[in-house]
């Protein structure tokens, strides 16, 4: 969404254009590496930026090479981002698999290939969202049911565990170290294929865990994190503390947002390798997303010393944007950009440029940035998604909901699932305000397949809910997540779910706090606004109103109106 969605320039060092298979808040869809999260930062003056991602630093050491064998190796995918913004984008509660692993572990069995289980669970959900455009309301509870036994249902037919998907991404990164370039799919059934006849390739089954990761964020699938999590822990019962597995389980850990345990796993790879890539860029998520900014800022520096490359680039812009410092994200991802080499790091880095514009409001440079990404992946989700919103907020909103649709259909995820349903409210032909609430159904099918999957979706239930579902249940959620994490995202969901309960002299201390480190976000200054207004703060609401529409008018189908009818009504 989360979630989101970081890098930064510096003193005329050089890096690779590579980028890994991290997840990211927030990162989202198709193929790459998404190292976006969706939080705050704290920003220190005089940061140089990366001049030619072509060059690795001299002197540094590469990162610690597998035990896959290269007729083996299977194409690789770039992780998407983010951030988020992040569906999501909190911890999950799951008990760390640490001292769990099998003592021996299992071949890889028949059931567990991917040849056409992918395309069948992709076909469940396509099935699934067709179905909840077509039946009526009273049906949407079964429609429910039908997309989380689809959806499980696929996860057993596979064989092997799955673990819990939080992420909104769509990349197809795995490693590009170790996986050369191609479907991720492919890939899986290369690296089982090979591990049913080497069991004890305990690099091969870190690559597997992390390409199973990649997968559920792919398909927006929570039911496949359980498998990841089983490869990773045979890959480390293994060869125990092996880096790799170490950075693929902080990886599950941020994907299914226990952020916690994504940086103590981050750290631990660290230790054996200060070099992972990988593990450099959960650590940065894992502090963004605890809210951490001054630690998370450290941290990016630090990546950016010892693995410069696409992942630690925007995470660094990321940073910056969180700061408020747009000029040097910006300046940033354009340099990434121009050394970006392969069509999956161009699509996701032109990604990140359109977001960035967007968030703008610059909505002809976020479609120019849009276009050149899907130049590069006609097929890539995060930037499907942005066009579509980039469309609605330039007043063309036939273009906006057909592609969200597409979308949709592809990634039922909450971001795009509530966006397509107020961009039906907002049209209001007939038909649509229950085509909308099917939409706001199926949010709640996903996050009701995350939870039972182990991820925590308190964030994406509080954000839905406060707006299109149970108000006090979007409390509920919010304080959770509050109390796990203080990030600006969090402040801004809790503040939101205290306004909509009436509770708004509580409310206006976190709408504060979600502004105060300079993120330019139109909605949250929109939510500040309402909120004091509520309050009797006059001016102030006045003024956060003003600001929200100034900076990006077209910010929400519905929120962009509201804030417009709210200041007429203070005249």
């Amino acid at each position: 969404m989360g979630p989101r969605r970081q890098d930064d320039d510096t003193n005329g060092k050089k890096g690779t254009g590579t980028a890994t298979a991290t997840t990211a808040p927030e990162e989202p869809p198709a193929h790459r590496s998404d190292p976006h999260p969706t939080e705050d930062i704290a920003h220190r003056p005089g940061k140089p930026s990366p001049t030619n991602p072509d060059q690795r630093a001299a002197g540094k050491p590469s990162e610690t090479a597998t035990a896959t064998t290269a007729p083996e190796e299977p194409p690789a995918h770039r992780s998407d981002p983010h951030p988020t913004q992040h569906i999501a984008h909190g911890g999950s509660g799951e008990p760390s698999s640490t001292g769990s692993h099998r003592p021996a572990p299992e071949e890889p069995s028949e059931s567990a290939s991917v040849g056409s289980g992918p395309d069948e669970r992709v076909a469940a959900v396509r099935r699934f969202a067709a179905a909840g455009r077509r039946w009526r309301g009273a049906r949407l509870a079964g429609c429910a049911a039908l997309l989380a036994v689809a959806l499980t249902g696929g996860a057993i037919a596979l064989g092997a565990g799955r673990a819990p998907a939080t992420v909104p991404a769509a990349s197809a990164a795995v490693d590009p170290g170790v996986l050369g370039g191609g479907d991720l799919d492919a890939s899986i059934a290369a690296l089982q294929a090979h591990l049913r006849t080497q069991p004890k390739d305990s690099g091969s089954w870190a690559t597997l865990g992390l390409a199973y990761v990649e997968q559920a964020r792919t398909k927006g699938d929570p039911a496949r994190y359980p498998q990841a999590e089983r490869a990773l822990n045979r890959s480390l019962a293994l060869t125990p503390d092996n880096d790799q597995a170490l950075a693929g389980r902080a990886a599950l850990a941020a994907a299914r947002h226990d952020f916690k345990d994504a940086l103590a796993y981050a750290d631990r790879a660290l230790r054996q390798n200060p070099y992972s890539e990988r593990a450099l860029s959960s650590r940065i998520d894992g502090l963004v997303e605890l809210g951490r900014y001054p630690e998370a800022l450290k941290a990016a520096e630090t990546a950016d010393t010892r693995k410069p490359g696409v992942p630690v680039f925007t995470r660094y812009a990321y940073v910056h944007e969180l700061r408020g410092d747009v000029a040097t994200a910006r300046r940033v991802l354009k340099q990434a950009l121009a050394g970006a080499t392969s069509p999956g790091d161009i699509a996701y880095v032109a990604a990140q440029l359109g977001q960035l514009a967007w968030n703008q409001g610059d909505y002809r440079a976020a479609l120019a940035y849009y276009a050149r990404a899907l130049a590069a992946d006609d097929t890539y989700l995060p930037a499907l998604e942005g066009r579509a919103r980039a469309q609605a907020a330039s007043g063309d909103r036939a273009a906006a909901i057909k592609g969200m649709e597409t979308v949709v259909s592809r990634y039922p995820l909450p971001g795009p699932l509530v966006e397509l349903g107020e961009l039906y409210e907002a049209r209001g032909a007939a038909g649509d305000r229950a085509r909308a609430r099917r939409q706001y159904a199926l949010v709640d099918a996903w996050i009701a397949l995350a939870k039972a999957n182990g991820v925590n979706a308190d964030l994406d239930t509080a954000l839905a809910a406060a707006d299109h579902g149970d108000k006090a249940a979007a409390l509920r959620a919010a304080r959770a997540e509050w109390a796990r994490r203080h990030t600006v995202h969090t402040a801004d969901a809790l503040a939101w779910a205290l306004h909509v309960n009436g509770r708004d002299a509580e409310a206006l201390p976190y709408a504060r706090r979600a502004t105060a480190t300079g993120y330019r976000n139109a909605a949250f200054l929109y939510h500040r606004g309402m909120i004091e207004l509520a309050a009797n703060r006059r001016t102030a609401g006045r003024a956060s109103l003003t600001a929200a529409l100034r900076l990006n008018p077209g910010f929400s189908p519905l929120g962009a109106a509201e804030a417009r009818t709210a200041l007429e009504a203070t005249k």
